[in-house]
């Protein structure tokens, strides 16, 4: 629970105030047992009306109090536990904005979800009954107690050995419940998960006819968080009755002794009931304090899955170098790199090549040969293991990891717009980006004549998922957004696999009249866009085989011709040497 301690220190005047509020309002109940005791003893057996009345509207009068402190309780109460989950959910957003891929890559975004959601509302939760109720039940429980003592030592042995009984019972409870709780939640991750992976790729379930698959794949993960729901309760479920059977044993014995003694004239009537009524606030406290509990045992659970989301890792550490200007030399010398929760293959090795300022780098190779890869170092998501990456001289982990992404407009393999508008998605990579610009970049992505022909123009509306806009209008799209961005290095990762090979050439040419000045790296499959290139890197098993210009290449790489012919052809190849 320590991760909330900032949180307490923030309200503790708040938390202070209402708890204030919660012994009055425990006082005002303590009182009224005591005077009903007098109600019975000294007016109605005795017959005086007066003294009825009297303490009648006194009763009356502490009861309203009562309820007046109780009011100022809750709404304090409501604040201080809202205020906590608004700053609990800014707090954890922000630390999963800055997690590191490695963090990003362990805890899956479902499971994120479920954190960010129904486990920070279980604290919340929490947070109001513990200013509404743990600590009203513990005041007033003791305060019973030792005025219920004062009243009758003799039946408080029977009251001390219900507590005691009911007492063991929720100990035994809560160490049952706590593992079967945090079992819910890992099950509630699953099934969130599910739901998640099946929205975004709902077109490929019924392309593919596989609703029958995932209606499966959902049903699996329900009954799995229904068994689990129903184990964690079952616990309750049995020991309530139980808890409650002794309560009425307790009460149905200090009637039964009270009665004894009253007939030899060791008590009063009126004491006898005051003292019900207090045994009877005891267990209501306990009872209250079990369900606190209970809730406290969610909470840990809870708690646990948080803190693991605040003591994941950030992003890499900070340098305090910049970059400045347009166009950057890139140089990787020697890098050697492996996904920290992979096979532990390099994904690159021993990578060695220089970009000067404002050429273009084709990098292409087959599948799985560490192409993305290269952008993802570039970028700082991870830290290479071996070797160097220098921008315009300087180690990239010497350099501020905002400044070295500010200096870098990316556009991915996988095409991720915003609810929004165009515009706002266009200009979403820099603040304050004008019109005109995001036009320029626009046409230059041969994205601006299907813009205007959308309702709205550039005021249209993306809907979530961009489900509204073909394949091929999603990438022409993040391509002008990353064209919008002032930036030393543009990074495009096969993001005109969507294209045909004439938009594909016409963006590629646009973006050379867009911003000559700029350094490009196009991560591609296609040998007709590496063509366009100053130089080719050729990649295969993360390791570079080829280097140089597409003559060069033709002449000394076996891999890249081996492309060239599967994607060209034969007859092009012997022409071509012809």
């Amino acid at each position: 629970m320590g991760i909330y301690r900032r949180y307490f220190r923030k309200y503790r005047v708040l938390f202070f105030t209402a708890v204030t509020f919660v012994f009055f309002e425990s006082m005002c109940d303590l009182l009224q047992p005591t005077i009903m005791a007098r109600i019975i003893d000294d007016g109605v057996r005795k017959g005086e009306v007066q003294i009825v009345l009297e303490l009648g509207l006194l009763m009356i009068f502490i009861t309203a109090l009562g309820a007046v402190f109780a009011a100022m309780r809750n709404i304090l109460a409501s604040q201080v536990s809202q205020r906590f989950g608004k700053d609990l959910r800014e707090d954890l957003f922000s630390k999963i904005m800055n997690f590191s891929e490695e963090s990003a890559d362990r805890i899956d975004s479902g499971s994120l979800i479920t954190r960010m959601t129904n486990d920070t509302a279980q604290s919340v939760q929490f947070v109001n009954g513990m200013m509404r109720i743990f600590f009203k039940a513990p005041v007033t429980g003791i305060g019973s107690m030792i005025l219920a003592v004062a009243l009758s030592p003799n039946l408080s042995l029977v009251l001390f050995l219900v507590v005691g009984i009911v007492s063991l019972l929720i100990t035994v409870s809560m160490k049952m419940s706590y593992k079967r709780f945090a079992k819910v939640q890992a099950a509630m991750d699953r099934l969130n998960l599910v739901i998640q992976e099946y929205l975004m790729g709902i077109r490929l379930v019924k392309a593919f006819g596989r609703q029958s698959h995932e209606e499966d794949k959902f049903e699996e993960a329900n009954a799995d968080l229904e068994k689990k729901g129903i184990s964690s309760q079952v616990i309750v479920a049995y020991f309530a009755p139980v808890l409650s059977l002794v309560v009425s044993v307790g009460i149905a014995l200090v009637l039964y002794i009270g009665s004894i003694f009253f007939m030899r004239g060791e008590i009063e009537v009126g004491k006898v009931a005051a003292f019900i009524s207090y045994m009877t606030q005891i267990l209501t406290s306990i009872i209250m304090i079990t369900n606190i509990f209970n809730t406290f045992v969610r909470t840990k659970a809870s708690t646990e899955r948080i803190s693991e989301i605040f003591s994941a890792k950030s992003d890499l550490d900070e340098g305090e170098g910049t970059l400045s200007g347009e166009g950057m030399k890139v140089e990787f010398q020697e890098v050697s790199f492996a996904y920290p929760e992979g096979s532990g293959r390099f994904a690159l090795e021993d990578l060695s090549f220089t970009l000067e300022r404002g050429e273009t780098l084709a990098v292409i190779g087959p599948t799985g040969s560490g192409k993305s890869t290269l952008a993802w170092l570039l970028l700082r998501f991870y830290d290479v293991k071996r070797g160097k990456i220098l921008l315009d001289g300087t180690d990239i982990r010497e350099i501020n990891i905002s400044r070295l992404r500010e200096a870098i407009s990316l556009s991915s393999q996988k095409t991720m717009l915003f609810s929004g508008s165009v515009r706002e998605n266009i200009a979403w990579g820099e603040e304050d980006i004008p019109l005109e610009r995001v036009v320029q970049a626009a046409r230059t992505a041969e994205a601006h004549d299907f813009i205007e022909k959308m309702d709205k123009g550039y005021d249209s509306e993306i809907m979530q998922g961009a489900v509204n806009l073909s394949g091929g209008q999603k990438q022409r799209i993040s391509i002008a957004r990353a064209l919008a961005k002032k930036s030393g290095l543009l990074i495009l990762d096969d993001s005109t696999s969507a294209l045909d090979a004439v938009t594909d050439a016409k963006v590629r040419k646009g973006i050379r009249a867009f911003s000559p000045e700029k350094t490009t790296i196009i991560i591609t499959q296609r040998i007709g866009t590496a063509l366009g290139a100053d130089r080719i890197l050729v990649l295969s098993h993360g390791k570079r085989v080829g280097f140089g210009s597409h003559e060069d290449l033709m002449e000394n790489c076996e891999i890249y011709r081996e492309i060239y012919t599967s994607q060209i052809g034969e007859d092009d190849l012997e022409v071509e040497h012809g």
